[in-house]
Protein backbone atom coordinates (compact mmCIF):
# COMPACT_ATOMS: atom_id res chain seq x y z
CA UNK A 1 0.00 0.00 0.00
CA UNK A 2 1.17 3.67 -0.89
CA UNK A 3 2.30 5.90 0.99
CA UNK A 4 0.02 8.85 1.79
CA UNK A 5 1.34 11.87 -0.75
CA UNK A 6 2.77 14.04 1.55
CA UNK A 7 4.99 12.46 4.22
CA UNK A 8 7.55 14.00 6.62
CA UNK A 9 11.00 14.84 6.25
CA UNK A 10 12.05 11.89 8.20
CA UNK A 11 9.90 9.12 6.71
CA UNK A 12 11.04 10.27 3.66
CA UNK A 13 14.61 9.36 4.95
CA UNK A 14 13.48 6.61 6.43
CA UNK A 15 11.95 5.35 3.11
CA UNK A 16 14.52 6.31 1.05
CA UNK A 17 17.15 4.33 3.27
CA UNK A 18 15.02 1.05 2.56
CA UNK A 19 14.40 1.74 -1.16
CA UNK A 20 17.36 3.60 -2.08
CA UNK A 21 15.97 4.62 -5.43
CA UNK A 22 14.14 7.21 -6.69
CA UNK A 23 12.04 4.52 -9.31
CA UNK A 24 10.89 2.58 -6.03
CA UNK A 25 10.27 6.13 -4.21
CA UNK A 26 8.12 7.24 -6.83
CA UNK A 27 6.31 3.74 -7.08
CA UNK A 28 5.68 3.74 -3.41
CA UNK A 29 4.79 7.67 -2.60
CA UNK A 30 2.07 7.12 -5.55
CA UNK A 31 3.96 10.15 -7.61
CA UNK A 32 6.02 10.96 -10.32
CA UNK A 33 10.19 10.13 -9.87
CA UNK A 34 10.53 14.08 -10.73
CA UNK A 35 8.68 15.09 -7.38
CA UNK A 36 10.78 12.29 -5.79
CA UNK A 37 14.15 13.99 -7.20
CA UNK A 38 13.24 17.28 -6.58
CA UNK A 39 12.59 16.19 -2.31
CA UNK A 40 15.42 14.90 -2.04
CA UNK A 41 17.72 17.48 -3.26
CA UNK A 42 15.14 20.07 -0.28
CA UNK A 43 16.44 17.38 1.84
CA UNK A 44 19.98 17.28 0.99
CA UNK A 45 19.98 21.05 1.05
CA UNK A 46 17.80 21.77 4.29
CA UNK A 47 19.68 19.27 6.64
CA UNK A 48 22.96 19.12 4.99
CA UNK A 49 23.04 15.89 4.78
CA UNK A 50 23.53 13.29 1.29
CA UNK A 51 20.90 11.03 0.60
CA UNK A 52 23.20 9.03 -2.20
CA UNK A 53 21.09 6.38 -4.78
CA UNK A 54 22.49 2.25 -3.52
CA UNK A 55 19.56 0.20 -5.25
CA UNK A 56 19.52 2.23 -9.02
CA UNK A 57 17.14 0.58 -11.37
CA UNK A 58 19.17 1.16 -14.59
CA UNK A 59 20.76 -1.64 -13.78
CA UNK A 60 18.31 -3.61 -13.74
CA UNK A 61 16.97 -2.51 -17.74
CA UNK A 62 18.31 -4.25 -20.13
CA UNK A 63 19.20 -2.71 -23.26
CA UNK A 64 16.98 -3.26 -26.40
CA UNK A 65 18.63 -5.41 -28.58
CA UNK A 66 20.24 -3.47 -32.27
CA UNK A 67 18.63 -4.59 -35.23
CA UNK A 68 21.73 -5.99 -36.54
CA UNK A 69 22.08 -8.20 -33.59
CA UNK A 70 18.43 -10.05 -33.90
CA UNK A 71 20.01 -12.35 -36.82
CA UNK A 72 22.97 -13.98 -37.84
CA UNK A 73 25.50 -12.55 -40.12
CA UNK A 74 24.60 -14.31 -42.74
CA UNK A 75 21.00 -13.12 -43.16
CA UNK A 76 21.65 -9.37 -41.51
CA UNK A 77 24.55 -6.93 -41.44
CA UNK A 78 24.77 -3.41 -40.51
CA UNK A 79 26.81 -0.60 -39.56
CA UNK A 80 26.37 2.44 -36.96
CA UNK A 81 24.87 5.29 -38.91
CA UNK A 82 27.22 7.94 -37.21
CA UNK A 83 30.07 5.73 -39.14
CA UNK A 84 29.23 6.56 -42.44
CA UNK A 85 28.54 9.85 -44.76
CA UNK A 86 27.77 8.08 -48.00
CA UNK A 87 26.57 5.18 -49.12
CA UNK A 88 26.27 4.46 -53.31
CA UNK A 89 23.72 1.39 -53.73
CA UNK A 90 23.16 -0.40 -57.08
CA UNK A 91 21.55 -3.67 -57.45
CA UNK A 92 19.94 -5.70 -61.09
CA UNK A 93 23.52 -5.36 -63.12
CA UNK A 94 22.95 -8.82 -64.91
CA UNK A 95 26.14 -8.55 -65.86
CA UNK A 96 26.90 -9.55 -69.34
CA UNK A 97 30.78 -8.55 -71.60
CA UNK A 98 28.99 -5.52 -72.13
CA UNK A 99 30.21 -2.78 -69.69
CA UNK A 100 26.92 -0.35 -69.53
CA UNK A 101 26.96 3.45 -68.91
CA UNK A 102 25.49 3.30 -66.11
CA UNK A 103 28.61 1.12 -64.39
CA UNK A 104 30.72 3.87 -65.70
CA UNK A 105 28.67 6.56 -64.25
CA UNK A 106 29.03 3.75 -60.38
CA UNK A 107 33.22 4.36 -60.70
CA UNK A 108 32.86 7.79 -61.41
CA UNK A 109 30.70 7.67 -58.19
CA UNK A 110 32.80 6.02 -56.38
CA UNK A 111 35.76 7.70 -57.12
CA UNK A 112 34.75 10.86 -56.34
CA UNK A 113 32.43 10.63 -53.62
CA UNK A 114 34.57 7.86 -51.59
CA UNK A 115 31.95 6.14 -49.65
CA UNK A 116 32.50 3.98 -47.07
CA UNK A 117 29.98 1.03 -48.53
CA UNK A 118 29.44 0.09 -51.82
CA UNK A 119 26.05 -2.36 -51.85
CA UNK A 120 25.33 -4.50 -54.62
CA UNK A 121 21.55 -5.18 -53.92
CA UNK A 122 21.11 -8.37 -55.77
CA UNK A 123 21.12 -9.65 -59.51
CA UNK A 124 24.34 -9.32 -60.20
CA UNK A 125 24.28 -12.62 -61.82
CA UNK A 126 21.57 -13.79 -63.77
CA UNK A 127 21.59 -17.35 -64.87
CA UNK A 128 20.09 -17.01 -68.07
CA UNK A 129 20.27 -20.52 -68.41
CA UNK A 130 18.93 -21.32 -65.73
CA UNK A 131 16.20 -19.75 -66.41
CA UNK A 132 12.26 -20.55 -66.34
CA UNK A 133 12.14 -18.75 -69.75
CA UNK A 134 12.83 -20.92 -72.61
CA UNK A 135 14.83 -20.00 -75.21
CA UNK A 136 13.55 -17.38 -78.20
CA UNK A 137 14.72 -17.83 -81.75
CA UNK A 138 16.82 -20.88 -80.68
CA UNK A 139 19.23 -17.70 -79.50
CA UNK A 140 22.56 -19.02 -78.00
CA UNK A 141 22.28 -17.56 -73.93
CA UNK A 142 26.00 -16.63 -72.01
CA UNK A 143 27.19 -20.22 -69.92
CA UNK A 144 27.07 -20.14 -66.42
CA UNK A 145 30.98 -19.96 -66.66
CA UNK A 146 30.69 -16.78 -68.75
CA UNK A 147 28.09 -14.92 -66.11
CA UNK A 148 30.61 -15.59 -63.70
CA UNK A 149 33.54 -14.25 -65.19
CA UNK A 150 31.74 -11.12 -66.30
CA UNK A 151 30.27 -10.54 -62.68
CA UNK A 152 34.17 -10.80 -61.64
CA UNK A 153 35.37 -9.00 -64.06
CA UNK A 154 32.76 -5.62 -62.69
CA UNK A 155 32.92 -6.60 -59.63
CA UNK A 156 37.01 -6.68 -59.39
CA UNK A 157 36.87 -3.37 -61.18
CA UNK A 158 34.51 -1.88 -58.14
CA UNK A 159 36.57 -3.70 -55.69
CA UNK A 160 39.94 -1.23 -57.62
CA UNK A 161 38.36 1.96 -57.27
CA UNK A 162 36.73 1.60 -53.84
CA UNK A 163 38.30 3.99 -50.98
CA UNK A 164 40.51 2.12 -48.53
CA UNK A 165 38.23 0.46 -45.43
CA UNK A 166 35.11 0.97 -47.97
CA UNK A 167 33.32 -2.30 -47.13
CA UNK A 168 31.92 -4.49 -50.05
CA UNK A 169 28.19 -6.06 -49.38
CA UNK A 170 26.11 -8.20 -51.52
CA UNK A 171 22.34 -8.48 -50.43
CA UNK A 172 21.60 -11.45 -52.94
CA UNK A 173 18.60 -11.59 -54.71
CA UNK A 174 16.33 -14.16 -56.69
CA UNK A 175 18.59 -14.40 -59.89
CA UNK A 176 21.54 -14.38 -57.84
CA UNK A 177 20.23 -17.33 -56.02
CA UNK A 178 19.55 -19.06 -59.37
CA UNK A 179 22.98 -20.14 -59.16
CA UNK A 180 22.82 -22.33 -55.72
CA UNK A 181 18.96 -23.35 -56.70
CA UNK A 182 19.97 -25.31 -59.43
CA UNK A 183 22.96 -26.98 -57.89
CA UNK A 184 20.88 -27.70 -54.65
CA UNK A 185 17.76 -29.81 -57.19
CA UNK A 186 20.43 -31.06 -59.53
CA UNK A 187 23.33 -32.51 -57.53
CA UNK A 188 22.66 -32.07 -53.73
CA UNK A 189 25.55 -34.80 -53.07
CA UNK A 190 28.11 -31.87 -54.12
CA UNK A 191 26.69 -29.44 -51.05
CA UNK A 192 29.58 -27.67 -49.56
CA UNK A 193 32.21 -28.28 -52.09
CA UNK A 194 34.08 -25.71 -53.22
CA UNK A 195 32.42 -23.42 -56.08
CA UNK A 196 29.18 -24.54 -55.06
CA UNK A 197 28.39 -21.41 -53.77
CA UNK A 198 27.91 -18.55 -55.54
CA UNK A 199 30.06 -16.14 -52.49
CA UNK A 200 32.91 -18.47 -52.89
CA UNK A 201 33.65 -16.87 -56.20
CA UNK A 202 33.79 -13.14 -54.60
CA UNK A 203 35.30 -13.33 -51.04
CA UNK A 204 35.76 -9.83 -50.75
CA UNK A 205 32.29 -9.40 -51.29
CA UNK A 206 30.06 -9.58 -47.57
CA UNK A 207 26.62 -11.49 -48.66
CA UNK A 208 23.35 -10.99 -46.68
CA UNK A 209 19.94 -10.87 -46.80
CA UNK A 210 19.47 -7.38 -45.44
CA UNK A 211 22.07 -4.54 -44.41
CA UNK A 212 20.87 -2.14 -41.91
CA UNK A 213 22.25 1.06 -41.05
CA UNK A 214 21.59 2.31 -38.37
CA UNK A 215 18.11 1.23 -36.58
CA UNK A 216 15.51 2.30 -38.89
CA UNK A 217 16.92 1.93 -42.73
CA UNK A 218 17.45 -0.85 -44.35
CA UNK A 219 18.49 -2.39 -47.50
CA UNK A 220 17.28 -5.44 -48.82
CA UNK A 221 17.28 -6.79 -52.75
CA UNK A 222 13.21 -6.96 -52.65
CA UNK A 223 10.36 -7.24 -50.57
CA UNK A 224 7.18 -5.61 -52.36
CA UNK A 225 6.50 -6.13 -55.98
CA UNK A 226 5.26 -3.78 -58.72
CA UNK A 227 6.37 -0.28 -59.85
CA UNK A 228 4.84 1.27 -56.45
CA UNK A 229 7.08 -1.11 -54.19
CA UNK A 230 9.15 1.68 -52.97
CA UNK A 231 5.59 3.09 -51.15
CA UNK A 232 4.30 -0.30 -50.76
CA UNK A 233 7.55 -0.87 -48.82
CA UNK A 234 7.08 1.67 -45.92
CA UNK A 235 3.68 0.79 -45.63
CA UNK A 236 4.70 -1.99 -44.70
CA UNK A 237 8.15 -1.38 -42.93
CA UNK A 238 6.53 1.16 -40.81
CA UNK A 239 8.83 4.11 -39.64
CA UNK A 240 12.02 2.71 -41.40
CA UNK A 241 13.59 3.90 -44.54
CA UNK A 242 14.01 0.72 -47.23
CA UNK A 243 15.93 0.85 -50.23
CA UNK A 244 14.87 -2.28 -52.49
CA UNK A 245 15.81 -3.34 -56.36
CA UNK A 246 14.09 -6.03 -57.92
CA UNK A 247 11.96 -4.13 -59.88
CA UNK A 248 14.48 -2.04 -61.96
CA UNK A 249 12.37 0.72 -61.26
CA UNK A 250 14.72 4.00 -60.25
CA UNK A 251 12.39 6.16 -58.16
CA UNK A 252 12.04 7.63 -54.36
CA UNK A 253 8.79 7.79 -52.70
CA UNK A 254 8.52 9.37 -49.28
CA UNK A 255 5.93 9.04 -46.28
CA UNK A 256 6.08 12.13 -43.48
CA UNK A 257 4.68 11.12 -40.51
CA UNK A 258 4.81 12.39 -36.80
CA UNK A 259 7.93 10.59 -36.36
CA UNK A 260 9.12 12.39 -39.55
CA UNK A 261 9.82 11.14 -42.86
CA UNK A 262 10.97 8.48 -44.41
CA UNK A 263 11.94 7.16 -47.60
CA UNK A 264 10.92 3.97 -49.83
CA UNK A 265 14.00 4.06 -53.14
CA UNK A 266 14.08 1.81 -55.55
CA UNK A 267 17.44 1.33 -56.90
CA UNK A 268 16.62 0.74 -61.15
CA UNK A 269 19.40 -1.41 -62.75
CA UNK A 270 22.61 -0.89 -63.43
CA UNK A 271 21.87 -3.41 -66.79
CA UNK A 272 20.82 -1.82 -69.94
CA UNK A 273 16.84 -2.06 -70.01
CA UNK A 274 17.02 -2.78 -73.76
CA UNK A 275 19.97 -5.44 -73.63
CA UNK A 276 19.00 -8.80 -75.11
CA UNK A 277 18.98 -9.93 -72.32
CA UNK A 278 15.47 -8.93 -71.30
CA UNK A 279 14.37 -10.23 -74.80
CA UNK A 280 11.80 -12.54 -72.53
CA UNK A 281 9.79 -8.98 -72.19
CA UNK A 282 8.56 -9.13 -75.89
CA UNK A 283 9.63 -5.75 -76.64
CA UNK A 284 7.09 -4.59 -74.19
CA UNK A 285 7.28 -0.46 -72.63
CA UNK A 286 9.48 -1.01 -69.76
CA UNK A 287 8.96 1.08 -66.59
CA UNK A 288 12.84 0.41 -65.74
CA UNK A 289 15.50 3.07 -65.66
CA UNK A 290 19.50 2.56 -65.39
CA UNK A 291 21.32 4.52 -62.87
CA UNK A 292 22.10 3.86 -58.93
CA UNK A 293 21.56 5.62 -55.73
CA UNK A 294 23.69 7.64 -53.50
CA UNK A 295 22.35 7.71 -49.46
CA UNK A 296 24.37 10.69 -47.68
CA UNK A 297 23.94 10.66 -43.48
CA UNK A 298 24.74 13.50 -41.30
CA UNK A 299 23.42 13.68 -37.33
CA UNK A 300 22.40 10.22 -37.01
CA UNK A 301 19.63 10.17 -40.07
CA UNK A 302 19.62 9.63 -44.04
CA UNK A 303 19.02 12.48 -45.76
CA UNK A 304 17.17 13.22 -48.92
CA UNK A 305 18.46 10.38 -51.55
CA UNK A 306 20.22 11.22 -54.63
CA UNK A 307 19.49 9.21 -57.92
CA UNK A 308 22.01 8.82 -60.93
CA UNK A 309 19.84 8.41 -63.94
CA UNK A 310 21.04 7.20 -67.55
CA UNK A 311 19.25 9.64 -70.05
CA UNK A 312 21.18 8.25 -73.14
CA UNK A 313 23.14 4.78 -73.17
CA UNK A 314 24.44 5.13 -76.30
CA UNK A 315 26.16 8.17 -75.93
CA UNK A 316 27.40 7.60 -72.10
CA UNK A 317 24.88 10.11 -70.75
CA UNK A 318 23.80 10.54 -67.18
CA UNK A 319 21.32 13.30 -65.25
CA UNK A 320 22.82 13.63 -61.28
CA UNK A 321 22.60 17.13 -59.73
CA UNK A 322 20.65 18.83 -62.32
CA UNK A 323 23.75 18.54 -65.04
CA UNK A 324 24.34 16.26 -68.10
CA UNK A 325 27.63 14.46 -67.83
CA UNK A 326 29.19 12.37 -69.93
CA UNK A 327 31.12 8.96 -68.61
Amino acid sequence: MALKLVCTDQEFIDLWAKLGSPVLMAEKLGVASSSVMRRRSSIETRLGIKLATHNSQRDQIKPKPKKVELAAHNVRRGIEVDKVKRIIVFSDAHFTDTTTTAFKALLLMIKKFKPEVIICNGDAFDGQVLSRFPSINYDQKPSVLEELKACRQHLDEIEKHRPAGCRLIWTLGNHDMRYEAWLVNKVPEYSGVDGFSLKYHFPNWETCWSFWIGEDTVVKHRFKGGRTAGYSNLLAAGNTNIITGHTHVLACQPISNFQGTFWGIQTGCLADPMSSTFEYCEDSPKDWRSGFVMLSFDQGRMLMPEMIMVSDEENGEIEFRGCITKV
